[in-house]
């Protein structure tokens, strides 16, 4: 049932991480070593929850204990829109730093990624989405220390940026933007309420399951997906009901972490390309989109990589062994299903987004989660018609009702 490696034959795949990843508890403290054999004036890119929880005062504190200078922005309170990339830009040549660091959610990540390349390359961010631009230049180091564990961005070379000027949110993947250093410490993540922890978990999740079942995985990816897969089913209830356990914190640190570098190195699918402009258009939280879409699109795509989610079974429940794939699949979807009701997870009309204004624009949310590329990567690639029935499914679906029907 394995995949392995005999299903590449005669192809290679490669493999990209961060040049140097600390993980674990208090691993906050070799921010100051790592930025000081980097540069000497950081730009801390974080948001006023950061600053508040007192993460940016402590991140200071082991830069000045290395003599290195820094300059904060601390407006990234938004999923990450071209404006804040502009605004942090402006900012970093002002003080004229060398190294950039990012502390907080996905936003700020994805957001301190961009400055950092375009620090030293030319063109509007707008300009890199689809390739139209490479950036040619090394940007400058980025040290990534998130805060929640779910996005991965820590590990990946993506950015997703909100173009402004047609709310389309622009997937970008270019090694440039791959952090140089990733700090991992889940003592940082125990401040998550429990909706973020859900949404963010629930994110880890929609990585480490797109990653599996791409077109584009391959023996590497496989093993990590599957990894942050058992830890998330293994922890992600335990550090919903019960935030204060580090132990659970950690062990969906490094799922998240885990995940982010297998979807970094095959590819998101078709949840991804259809949260975006969910997340675009309507200002929902990223982690809550995916996790709005997870139970009906794998429910859609089940037929067509029912081995992988029989492999992915056996991984959440190996008392499965020897039933049949079909059955172990189904369980899958349904313990997906469960999962998002056990973490009281929305549907968009429970979000507030009214059924008017979904109808408005759902035809140009196809066209974009088409046009970012991600649905081409699923095992059961859909057409227009069939995103925009997904997502009038997803507007209202009963997670709880489906899984009463017999």
């Amino acid at each position: 049932m394995s995949k392995g490696v005999g299903t590449l034959m005669n192809a290679f795949s490669s493999v990209y991480m961060p040049r140097a990843i600390f993980y674990g508890r208090e691993s906050l403290k070799t921010v100051g070593k790592e930025a000081k054999s980097r540069g000497t004036h950081a730009l801390i890119i974080s948001d006023q929850i950061m600053k508040d929880l007192g993460y940016v005062n402590q991140c200071i504190d082991f830069l000045e204990e290395e003599n290195i200078s820094y300059t904060t922005y601390l407006e990234v309170n938004t999923e990450p829109t071209d404006t804040f990339v502009e605004a942090g830009l402006a900012r970093l040549k002002e003080k004229n730093c060398d190294i950039v660091i990012a502390l907080g959610g996905g936003s700020c990540i994805d957001t301190a990624k961009a400055v950092a390349v375009l620090a030293t390359n030319e063109g509007d961010i707008s300009e890199y989405m689809g390739n139209n631009r490479v950036a040619t230049e090394k940007p400058l180091p980025l040290i990534a220390i998130p805060t929640t564990a779910g996005t991965g961005s820590e590990a990946t070379d993506v950015t997703v940026i909100t173009n402004t000027k047609n709310d389309v949110k622009m997937m970008i993947k270019q090694s440039a933007f791959l952090p140089e250093v990733a700090i991992v410490d889940p003592l940082l993540t125990l401040s998550s309420p429990k909706s973020v922890t859900a949404a963010t978990g629930v994110d880890a999740l929609c990585h480490a399951v797109e990653a599996f079942i791409s077109k584009k995985s391959h023996p590497f990816t496989d093993n990590m997906a599957l990894s942050a897969i058992k830890l998330i089913f293994e922890n992600i209830h335990e550090v919903y009901e019960n935030g204060d356990n580090l132990s659970a914190r950690e062990n969906m640190a490094l799922a998240s972490l885990q995940a982010g570098a297998a979807f970094s190195n095959a590819s998101v699918c078709l949840v991804h390309g259809m949260s975006r402009p969910i997340g675009a258009l309507f200002h929902v939280p990223h982690g809550v989109s995916n996790a709005m879409l997870l139970p009906a699109v794998i429910e859609f795509t089940k037929e067509e990589c029912i081995d992988q989610l029989a492999e992915i079974g056996l991984v959440i429940n190996p008392d499965l062994k020897g039933s049949p794939k079909e059955v172990i699949a189904e369980t899958v979807v349904k313990e997906v299903k469960k999962l998002c009701v056990d973490l009281n997870i929305p549907n968009m009309k429970q979000w507030g987004i009214e059924q008017p204004a979904l109808e408005k624009v759902v035809h140009k949310m196809a066209d974009d989660a088409i046009a970012s590329g991600s649905p081409a990567n699923n095992p059961k690639v859909p057409e227009a018609h069939e995103i925009v029935e997904l997502y009038y499914r997803c507007y209202d679906y009963n997670v709880q009702e489906e899984l009463n029907t017999p």
